[in-house]
């Protein structure tokens, strides 16, 4: 079991690396840093990162080919990997309607465009060019095969990451969702031209640590609840919450009613969206999900009150794997 932790390039620059040698030297082996238009630059953060640290592997989790062309993807991910000396990482995704609506780009055909876009990057990462001419020329990795990682949700996501790319970053935090997804990524596999031998399976997963449970369940429900307003009926019916209980909780989210949100969430909502609870609970939970396939445990938000001292109680998880 690989230990990764998801962070998000909204709080300071300072902030980040400091939470990344914490990761680093607590046994994490990866960082995903979110890449969102309207947070810092995820490749100028990763550099910064990189520079700072010296085993912990890093990439972005994820970019989207929608406002990232696959050529730019490829040259900062190989210049990220020159210098890490050999320790990036890519993770490319759909990203979501809504931000495209707001950017006023076209969100047409997700898998055919995420899987086109791996297909590019790892063309161009390896030194060829893609069938508009483009190729990397500049640029100079350190890694034979910088792993691209594909961030999936849905049923034909799920399948399509299989058949491209070297792990799924499977959104979702629930061994329901696991004995679901890893099947369907194993059907992409047996259509695959790549090698599965170190294929990742990574739960990337909203994660809450404290060692009192109540805490640690009230620290998750805001997150937990902005992923019930956003979650597909196909998702909601298989953890029996009806649609129009999410359409009211996203309606105080969209009132900024975050009090309202807080009790409309209970601990079933919680344990179906997030890994939550004190060392011993989570510990139980990781190892449910490593019995479903699952070999890499991507901690996301909100990790803790104190993330510092949350990943240091994930340290001591970490070192019983």
């Amino acid at each position: 079991m690989k230990f990764s932790l998801e962070l998000l390039p909204n709080e300071s620059i300072d902030d980040i690396v400091n939470l990344s040698k914490i990761a680093e030297d607590v046994g994490f082996e990866n960082i995903w840093i979110t890449d969102h238009y309207n947070n810092k630059d995820v490749f100028s953060v990763l550099s910064i990162v990189a520079h700072e640290t010296s085993t912990i592997n890093m990439g972005s989790g994820v970019s989207n080919p929608y406002l990232r062309n696959p050529v730019t993807i490829a040259a900062a991910s190989s210049t990220l990997d020159e210098i890490s000396n050999g320790r990036a990482l890519v993770g490319v995704g759909p990203g979501d309607k809504a931000t495209m609506e707001i950017l006023n780009l076209p969100w047409k055909k997700p898998v055919e465009t995420v899987k086109g876009a791996i297909e590019s990057i790892r063309t161009l990462l390896n030194g060829g060019s893609i069938d508009n001419g483009a190729a990397l020329s500049g640029t100079s990795k350190v890694q034979d095969n910088i792993p691209i990682y594909m961030a999936a949700q849905g049923p034909k996501m799920l399948e399509a990451s299989g058949t491209v790319a070297d792990g799924t970053l499977i959104n979702a935090s629930n061994p329901k969702d696991f004995e679901i997804a890893v099947p369907l990524i194993k059907k992409g596999q047996s259509n695959s031209k790549i090698s599965q031998k170190n294929f990742s399976y990574a739960s990337y997963t909203a994660c809450s640590i404290d060692e009192n449970m109540d805490k640690a369940y009230n620290n998750a429900k805001i997150v937990v609840a902005y992923i019930i307003a956003g979650a597909p009926e196909i998702v909601l019916n298989r953890h029996n919450i009806s649609v129009e209980k999410a359409q009211i909780i996203k309606d105080a989210i969209n009132n900024h009613d975050f009090k309202k949100v807080a009790s409309l969430m209970d601990n079933d909502m919680v344990n179906a969206f997030s890994v939550c609870g004190n060392p011993d609970s989570i510990t139980e939970k990781i190892s449910q999900l490593e019995s479903l396939g699952v070999n890499e445990f991507v901690v996301g938000s909100p990790i803790g009150k104190n993330k510092q001292d949350s990943l240091r109680l994930l340290g001591d998880i970490i070192s019983t794997f």
